[in-house]
């Protein structure tokens, strides 16, 4: 572990702590497929040990967990500060550094997860005395969910937990790296695999065979099909840079070899929605009209044979909340508008299931996630921990 006591930066205050936490948050190796506890653990004692109200949601495993920790009063509305713990695989030989220990070049700062994105919980902790030390007029959230890069597992019992206190939080700002711009909607995902079962045999024999490839062929231009629907009759909305859902299939696998028909073929595909849809109902109208038209010949030639749908994760679209009551209290802190996205975040599911309003803003740009030698501005930290400060100084005000 790093010592943040023994470490020095070439920068002062606030920026500084934000930059010696992100370092030690970093060496917390929480990839998906690994615990998050040590991390979670070290989170709670660190916001503990500053009078915050501490609360600990563990899966089912207990290897990985949530952290809520609620400074503030507890009979007004709030404001949630969210981020997730855990970060992409960091394999790839192109990096130049160890990617679980951080290192400054220039004015950046590099590791995994160091824009996605625990920049931004380290920018929280940062400004974590302050608010401590704040008189809040309404509470303040923090919010640390594991497993968000594989489907948003455990950021809906955060939502429903909040959803059910007796004063719910009205807005939630995702610390998603945005360039600290605000965004203010977010497209959401189905993700789905399709599992196409044939009968092989010598394929000089083919016409006595049910060839899997061949069907899941059929799929796939149904799922094209789909995809071209959303381009041309929409919904839309201009605000996304593309303005409306897409569906398309990803990945497919199948067959043994050059002589023989396939047996089995794998392809996995997307729906990503936006706001205002009813995702599952096309999903499902697509599959049902997949079942009842593609799956009967293969049936009828070969019992046996046919189509099975897996889904492999998903998560809601984030709506507009620029006319919710929570936007309007703290709209003039908040940055200037930076559009609508694509890729994932935590929002939609803190307004689906928590019925909490959500935006994205937060430090680094969505670039440099996910890629070897990823980074963050020092900058960027610099924007994101005076931001925080002044939400503080704010919901601590008369005028809140």
């Amino acid at each position: 572990m790093i010592d943040l006591n023994k470490t020095t930066f070439a920068f002062d205050g606030l920026t500084g702590d934000a930059a010696k936490h992100l370092a030690h948050l970093i060496s917390f190796d929480t990839v998906s497929c690994k615990s998050n506890r040590a991390l979670i653990d070290y989170m709670a004692a660190f916001f503990g040990d500053l009078g915050g109200r501490i609360t600990i949601l563990p899966d089912k495993t207990g290897t990985k967990a949530n952290l809520i920790a609620a400074f503030g009063p507890e009979d007004k509305a709030g404001i949630v500060w969210s981020g997730h713990t855990d970060v992409v695989p960091a394999d790839e030989p192109e990096w130049e550094s160890a990617p679980f220990v951080a290192e400054i070049k220039g004015d950046k700062l590099f590791g995994r997860g160091s824009c996605d994105m625990k920049g931004f919980a380290a920018c929280v902790m940062a400004v974590a005395p302050q608010l401590a030390q704040a008189v809040l007029a309404r509470p303040i959230y923090l919010c640390f969910s594991y497993d968000e890069e594989v489907g948003c597992l455990g950021a809906p019992a955060i939502a429903k937990y909040l959803g059910q206190l007796p004063m719910p939080p009205e807005l939630a700002i995702i610390g998603e790296p945005s360039m600290m711009k605000l965004i203010t909607g977010q497209k959401g995902k189905i993700a789905m695999r399709a599992h196409v079962t044939g009968m092989a045999g010598h394929s000089s024999f083919a016409p006595e065979h049910v060839n899997a490839i061949e069907f899941a062929s059929k799929v796939v231009e149904r799922i094209s099909e789909r995809g071209r629907l959303y381009e041309k009759e929409g919904p839309f909305d201009q605000d996304f840079t593309v303005p409306h859902a897409t569906m398309l299939v990803t990945m497919m696998q199948g067959g043994v070899a050059t002589n023989v028909t396939p047996d089995n073929c794998t392809l996995t595909f997307e729906l990503r929605s936006i706001s205002g849809m009813d995702p599952e109902r096309d999903m499902e109208g697509l599959l049902d009209g997949i079942t009842r038209e593609i799956v009967p010949p293969m049936q009828e030639k070969i019992p046996g044979t046919g189509i099975r749908f897996e889904k492999i994760f998903s998560y809601p679209a984030m709506g507009d909340a620029r006319g919710t009551q929570g936007f309007q209290r703290y709209g003039d802190l908040l940055p200037a508008w930076g559009g609508k996205v694509s890729y994932g975040s935590e929002g939609g599911v803190f307004e689906q299931i928590g019925g909490i309003p959500a935006v994205i803003v937060g430090p680094g740009s969505i670039d440099q996630a996910h890629k070897p030698n990823e980074f963050v501005e020092i900058g960027q930290l610099a924007t994101c921990v005076q931001f925080l400060s002044d939400l503080i100084s704010f919901t601590s005000s008369d005028q809140v």
